[in-house]
């Protein structure tokens, strides 16, 4: 194993042969894993380690003793000794109850380990599992134990094991001994491992390091190595945290000890590139789950099973609705069925731009990089666009659509009277995203949005927050959708006046309490260039997505030198800035396509469905009469078929509702010769088992009341 480490600290970072290990399994059918011998340079990063650790509680048993004064959030104090009293202590003190829970402490709003001593008075919160923030926490612990398993159980070397939103994951370099790639098989002898720390109660202790320290403890890891290269400046420290063999590059904090963590599941695994470049070492990635309770480790297998049976990209082909093809990754092709619901979607949003005073615009795909250049985004995006050369000269792909309205608002002079003015643009959009960042319609090189660009004047921009925030109440109720707002504020680093910036924020604030709808505050995450209000909706599940954007953007009209011809009352000049609101509902046509697929579970409403009407004949004699109801229903505006295969009626009638057809009508004899079709409602089970007969002519009007209303259930209107 030492001669592995020193042949893996000599590799580059694109060394790509060194590393190989085989593609990752998914199946169950892999070769059982070599028994592999516990790496030397667990040892030696252990002698490191305790020889500095002695020291830094040598030095920490020296600090003085002194009275200090802890503030709860309820304003209640505790007393306590600097450099003695841990948030752990206080959590004692206050119920046994609270201590089992506690997860991590936050010091002056801070977060910070629980056994590690306060310095001086403070305020203190104490947060268990149901915050957001010791969440991650706890996930990022359990990335710590699962990098403990993967180093025992692979001989492998650790890149990087972050919380994601739902558990954790940790990329690894499995040496060339292990024979094979991570499989399922790993599966179970990784939960083991992992268990066993579990119970070993593994104390998560915090040293820490100089950058020469550190450089030393881990050398014979060349990417721990890099990251310390490029991420510690000399001169500088930063911490380590130990837990059993395992000690880690980490700034924390972490949960006391490995015990904390009751239950743990690994769940998946994929390949990766080292730091997501393409470049460098292909990797593996392991992930894992973990919870404070068996149950809820149950509960989230159960919704797994359901996500997978929603999974957009299975439904997809099911339905045929699109697929991928390896000749264009990353840019769907959507077939006849899935066109139909992309078009539903944009015409749509096209119906409420011109109910809300939306222009529709049609702009160009290619732009020479001079645009980009002024935008700004060729300096700071130019690694996600795509490229070309043109007669010698550069250009690219848009990645998005604001550089060009903003020519077009640009073209001529403007007066104050056309503001607001509010561009729509359904053009086509290419991000050069990493191949192993596609996943099937959520994220994609070529897409659409429903893009929207708003000029008007810095005292419109209440009015028209107000009208944005509508509007996305008006479409995501109508998905049947709940969501959750954030007013994320001026950044440390940003651009314009700090007045414009407060006036803007005021007025956001002031759209958002008129709204109705709760929001929350989000300090210092606005965009550098214009306070934003952050929009996640929640689907069937429960799961959250950001999908909507509404952005302010003081930025682009100065890169632009836009202008209007100010009121004569005006105090500064014949000439104003506008000011630009970015605003998308939908946001990606693709991506709320994959969201609503598994939202609706490929149950589509009336209105969005690709497959509305299959018309069954009993025998062969109606099949003309089965065929001009189809015709009917088509002539109406709907996705109409017929079914004059050989199979049985019962089976035409199940073949039907597995494609999720909202309405089967049945004909025989009798409806010929009455002019009309025993309708079986998909979403009605009283109607399953024998349909209503109505006349034809009523069926369709009935059935274009349905979709005009847009109703969620596809269920007649009488």
């Amino acid at each position: 194993m030492a001669a592995l480490a020193e042949q893996a600290a000599n590799l580059s970072l694109n060394d790509k042969a060194a590393v190989k290990a085989g593609k990752p399994k998914k199946g169950g059918d892999a070769a059982p894993a070599p028994q592999m011998e516990r790496p030397e340079f667990i040892e030696h990063r252990n002698r490191i380690f305790d020889e500095l650790f002695e020291k830094q509680q040598q030095e920490i048993a020296q600090k003085p003793r002194e009275p200090i004064t802890v503030t709860l959030p309820d304003g209640s104090t505790r007393e306590g000794t600097s450099w003695e009293t841990t948030p752990m202590d206080i959590a004692n003190g206050i119920s046994k109850s609270l201590a089992k829970r506690l997860v991590i402490a936050k010091v002056n709003n801070v977060l910070w380990d629980t056994l590690r001593p306060l310095e001086g008075s403070a305020t203190l919160e104490l947060l268990d599992f149901e915050n957001e923030e010791a969440k991650m926490v706890y996930w990022h612990s359990s990335a710590h134990v699962l990098g403990e398993a993967c180093e025992l159980h692979f001989g492998c070397h650790l890149c990087n094991g972050p919380p994601i939103e739902n558990g954790f994951y940790y990329d690894v370099a499995v040496p060339e001994q292990f024979g094979r790639g991570i499989a399922q098989v790993d599966f179970a002898p990784l939960e083991a491992l992992a268990n066993k720390a579990i119970k070993e109660k593994q104390p998560f202790q915090r040293l820490v390091m100089t950058k020469e320290d550190l450089l030393r403890m881990f050398e014979y890891n060349k990417y721990k190595v890099h990251l310390i290269n490029t991420r510690v400046p000399d001169g500088t420290s930063t911490t380590v945290y130990r837990c059993g063999p395992l000690i880690d590059l980490c700034r924390g904090p972490h949960v006391p000890h490995t015990g904390s963590i009751t239950a743990f599941a690994v769940l998946k695994n994929s390949a990766s590139y080292f730091l997501g470049d393409a470049n460098n070492d292909s990797l593996q990635r392991v992930y894992g789950i973990s919870f404070p309770d068996k149950k809820k480790l149950a509960e989230y297998k159960k919704f797994l099973e359901e996500a997978a049976k929603r999974d957009h990209r299975k439904i997809g082909r099911e339905q045929e609705l699109f697929f991928f093809h390896e000749l264009s990754p990353g840019s769907a092709f959507f077939l006849p069925r899935g066109a139909r619901i992309y078009n539903t979607l944009i015409e749509f949003i096209r119906g409420k731009y011109w109910e809300r005073g939306f222009e529709e615009v049609v702009s160009p795909n290619m732009f020479n990089i001079k645009l980009w250049e002024q935008s700004g985004h060729w300096q700071n995006y130019r690694e996600d666009m795509f490229g070309l050369e043109v007669e010698k000269e550069k250009f690219a792909l848009k990645p998005m659509n604001c550089p060009g309205h903003c020519l077009m608002f640009g073209m001529r002079d403007r007066s104050y009277r056309e503001l607001p003015l509010r561009f729509a643009d359904f053009g086509v959009l290419h991000r050069n995203e990493a191949s192993g960042a596609l996943s099937g319609l959520t994220r994609v090189r070529r897409f659409q949005q429903d893009d929207a660009h708003i000029f008007c004047m810095h005292d419109q921009v209440k009015g028209e927050i107000q009208g944005a925030l509508d509007f996305l109440r008006d479409v995501y109720s109508t998905f049947g959708f709940t969501f959750a707002l954030e007013l994320s504020t001026r950044p440390d680093k940003f651009l314009g006046e700090v007045s414009v910036w407060d006036q803007a924020e005021r007025q956001l604030a002031e759209a958002l309490d008129e709204f109705g709808v709760a929001w929350k505050m989000n300090p210092g995450d606005g965009a550098f260039y214009g306070p934003k209000i952050d929009i996640t909706i929640r689907d069937a599940l429960g799961r959250a997505f950001q999908c909507a954007t509404i952005q302010l953007d003081f930025q682009l009209p100065e890169r632009f030198q836009l202008q209007v011809r100010a009121p004569t009352t005006a105090d500064d000049g014949e000439f104003q800035r506008p000011v630009i609101i970015h605003r998308a509902i939908l946001g990606s046509v693709e991506r709320m396509i994959a969201i609503l697929t598994e939202n609706f579970a490929g149950k589509w409403p009336l209105w969005l469905s690709p497959r509305q009407v299959m018309v069954v004949p009993v025998t062969g004699v109606v099949y003309e009469y089965a065929e001009r109801v189809r015709q009917q229903l088509h002539a109406a505006g709907f996705y109409a078929d017929v079914d004059v295969g050989a199979d049985t009626l019962n089976k035409k009638i199940r073949n039907a509702e597995l494609a999720q057809y909202n309405f089967i009508c049945v004909v025989g004899v009798q409806e010929k010769d009455e002019g009309s079709v025993n309708v079986r409602c998909r979403d009605d089970v009283g109607t399953k088992a024998k349909g209503q007969t109505i006349p034809a002519g009523a069926f369709i009007e009935q059935l274009g009341a349905l979709k005009s209303s847009k109703s969620l259930d596809s269920k007649l209107v009488q």
